[in-house]
C-alpha cells in the first residue's frame, strides 16, 4: 500500500493492526457513492472559479465515473477510509499531478460530514415514505372499522367501550407527529459544510454556494467550525428514529397480545408469522418480537452517539468515526421495521365477535353509568363513582341494585331522583357509550369519520410537501449529472 497521507510528517510505514483499529471502510460502504458525488462537485467548481483548468477537471470526471463504475468492492480496503482509497486510485490512474488536485480547498473533515449529509438525505426520504404509509395503511384500517366494538385498557385491564377505529387513529397520530419530526430532521441534515477545510475554511477563492447548488442542498452550515464539528443532526435522527421505534414497539406488543389464544382478536398473515420447529401447531409473531427487539437496538445506537459526543472538544476529533455506523444501524432497523407493520396491519385478520365480546366483560361501562347518575340526579361526581365502585364489587348490574347501593351511601334511591329503567339500561349499552362520546376527539364513529378525513388532508399535504424536497434534489443532481455529461463528451468527442 502507498499511502499518501504518510509521505510528508510520517515517515514510518503504518502497523497493519493500527490500520484496521484506524479503518472506518466497513462502514463508509455507505458513503461510497455520496463521496463520488462530492468529488463531482468539488472539482467541478474548483474548475468554475480557476483553480484547477477545464482539462484537469475532465480527467478528474473521467477517473471518477470508472471508479463508480469499477465499484466499491475494487477499491483497496487497505486504507483507513473511503475518501484516501478513491483518491489514491484516481494518482494511479492519472497521476498525482492531476489526480492530487483534487483534494485541493478540501479537508476529509468537510469531505465525510458532507457524504454523511447526503446519503442521510436520501435514507431519511425513504424513512418518512415509509413512514406515510403506513399512516395511510392505519387510517384505511380505522375507516373500515370505525363501528368495530372493543374493549379499551388501561394498565391492560378493562376500562371503556371503544373501537378498533379509534385505537388505529390514536397510532396514526403518534406517526403523524413522527412525520413532522422527520421531515424536520430533513429540514436540518439538508444544508452543505462543503468548504469549511479542516475547520478554519480555505485561502482559496472557492465558491461554496456552487457546491451547494450542484449537491442539491437548501442552505450552508455557515461557520466553517461548526459545519466540521456538529453531529447534532445525527443526534437529532437517531433520537427521532428512537421515537419511532418506541412507537412501533407499541403496536407490535399489541399484536404480540391480540394474536394469542387468551384474547384472539387478531390472526397473523402467515408471511409475517414463524412456526416451531418442535411444536407443530404454533404460529408465532416473530415479526413483531423482533420489532420489539430492534427498538432496543436503535435505543442504545442513541446512547451510544450521545456518549461519543459527550465533551469532544471543538472542532473535528476522530471519536466521530465512531458515530456513524450507529447512525446507519439505526436508520435500517426502523426503515424496515416501519415497512413490516404496515404489511401486518394491512394483512392481519380481525375477530370482531371477539373484540365485541370482550368488551362485555369487566363491566366496561362503569363511567357512563356514574356519569348519567351525575347528569340525572344531584349527587356529585365522586359520590356517583363511589356508588358504581360498590356496584362492581357486588357483580350485580341492575337497577335495584343501583338503588340498594344507593340507599346505604346517602339515603336516597336514585330511580325517584331521576335515574329510570330506561336511562340506566342506555347506561349500560355499549353502542349507547361510544355514541355518548361525541366531543372532540372521542370514539363516535361520526367523530371518528371527521378525524379521519382531517388526516388523510393532511397526509396528502406531507406527501406532497416531502415531493417538493425530493423534486429539488432530484433536479440538482440532474444538473449535475449533466455538466459531468458534458465534460465528458469533451473526452470522447477529442478521441
Amino acid at each position: 500500500m502507498n499511502d499518501i497521507l504518510r509521505r510528508g510528517r510520517l515517515g514510518s510505514e503504518e502497523d497493519t493492526n493500527v490500520l484496521k483499529y484506524l479503518s472506518s471502510m466497513d462502514a463508509d460502504i455507505n458513503i461510497f457513492e455520496a463521496d463520488l458525488l462530492v468529488d463531482a462537485a468539488h472539482v467541478i467548481m474548483l474548475s468554475e472559479v480557476g483553480i484547477i483548468t477545464w482539462d484537469e477537471c475532465t480527467l478528474l470526471l473521467v477517473s471518477l465515473e470508472k471508479i463508480q463504475q469499477e465499484g466499491f468492492r475494487a477499491l483497496d480496503m487497505s486504507y483507513e477510509d473511503i475518501h484516501m482509497s478513491i483518491e489514491t486510485r484516481l494518482i494511479e490512474m492519472i497521476g498525482e499531478d492531476i489526480g492530487g488536485r483534487m483534494h485541493s480547498a478540501r479537508s476529509r473533515n468537510d469531505e465525510v460530514v458532507t457524504c454523511i449529509r447526503l446519503t442521510l438525505r436520501e435514507k431519511l426520504i425513504v424513512l418518512i415514505r415509509v413512514v406515510n404509509e403506513l399512516r395511510k395503511t392505519l387510517l384505511l384500517a380505522a375507516r373500515e372499522h370505525r363501528q368495530t366494538i372493543m374493549p379499551g385498557f388501561t394498565h391492560l385491564q378493562h376500562a371503556q367501550p371503544t373501537t378498533l377505529g379509534h385505537h388505529l387513529l390514536a397510532y396514526h397520530d403518534a406517526f403523524a407527529r413522527d412525520y413532522q419530526r422527520l421531515f424536520g430532521v430533513y429540514i436540518r441534515t439538508n444544508l452543505s459544510p462543503l468548504g469549511a477545510a479542516a475547520f478554519a475554511s480555505t485561502g482559496f477563492d472557492i465558491n461554496r454556494e456552487r457546491t451547494r447548488e450542484l449537491l442539491g442542498f437548501d442552505g450552508l452550515i455557515e461557520n466553517s467550525m461548526d459545519a466540521v464539528s456538529t453531529r447534532d443532526f445525527i443526534i437529532e435522527s437517531v433520537s427521532t428514529f428512537s421515537n419511532v421505534m418506541t412507537n412501533l414497539s407499541r403496536i407490535a406488543e399489541e399484536l404480540i397480545l391480540w394474536s394469542t389464544e387468551e384474547f384472539n382478536f387478531i390472526e397473523l398473515d402467515d408471511r409475517f408469522a414463524s412456526t416451531s420447529s418442535i411444536m407443530p401447531q404454533k404460529k408465532n409473531p416473530d415479526t413483531a418480537e423482533l420489532i420489539r427487539a430492534k427498538t432496543g437496538t436503535v435505543h442504545g445506537c442513541l446512547m451510544s452517539v450521545l456518549s461519543i459526543n459527550k465533551a469532544l472538544p471543538m472542532s473535528y476529533n476522530r471519536d466521530m468515526q465512531e458515530i456513524t455506523p450507529h447512525l446507519w444501524n439505526a436508520t435500517a432497523a426502523v426503515t424496515s421495521s416501519t415497512q413490516i407493520v404496515s404489511g401486518i396491519l394491512s394483512t392481519m385478520k380481525i375477530n370482531t365477535e371477539n373484540m365485541l365480546s370482550a368488551s362485555k366483560i369487566g363491566f366496561t361501562t362503569a363511567t357512563e353509568l356514574a356519569d348519567t347518575i351525575v347528569r340525572t340526579t344531584e349527587l356529585s361526581f365522586r359520590t356517583a363513582h363511589r356508588i358504581v365502585g360498590t356496584m362492581a364489587r357486588s357483580s350485580e348490574y341492575t337497577l335495584e341494585e343501583t338503588d340498594r347501593i344507593a340507599m346505604q351511601i346517602t339515603g336516597i334511591k336514585l330511580s325517584e331522583e331521576g335515574l329510570t329503567q330506561q336511562l340506566f339500561e342506555e347506561a349500560m349499552d355499549i353502542r349507547h357509550n361510544i355514541d355518548r362520546r361525541d366531543v372532540v376527539g372521542g370514539p363516535m364513529p361520526r367523530e371518528v369519520c371527521r378525524m379521519i378525513e382531517d388526516r388523510e388532508y393532511q397526509l396528502t399535504h406531507d406527501i406532497d410537501a416531502l415531493e417538493i424536497k425530493v423534486n429539488t434534489v432530484r433536479d440538482a443532481m440532474k444538473r449535475l449529472e449533466d455538466i459531468q455529461r458534458l465534460f465528458i463528451a469533451r473526452v470522447k468527442n477529442n478521441d
